[in-house]
């Protein structure tokens, strides 16, 4: 599993970020941050897949290193 952070051009509903259950949401208007840990780049390509087919612009992802 790899720490991953995507950080989004829009705030994310409850509803919304409840497709994503393994990313937890930290909403700071009029951005979203989600961070979690994603098995594989299969499983970070559907998260970035189902946030492109929202309209959801990303503005960042980032791999969060292990301590």
């Amino acid at each position: 599993m790899t720490r991953t952070l995507i950080r989004v051009d829009a705030t994310i509903s409850d509803e919304i970020s409840s497709a994503f259950p393994q990313l937890a949401a930290r909403r700071q208007r009029p951005q979203t941050t989600l961070v979690g840990d994603l098995v594989d780049q299969q499983e970070l390509q559907g998260v970035l897949n189902l946030l492109s087919s929202l309209g959801i612009v990303v503005l960042e992802i980032l791999t969060i290193p292990e301590d």
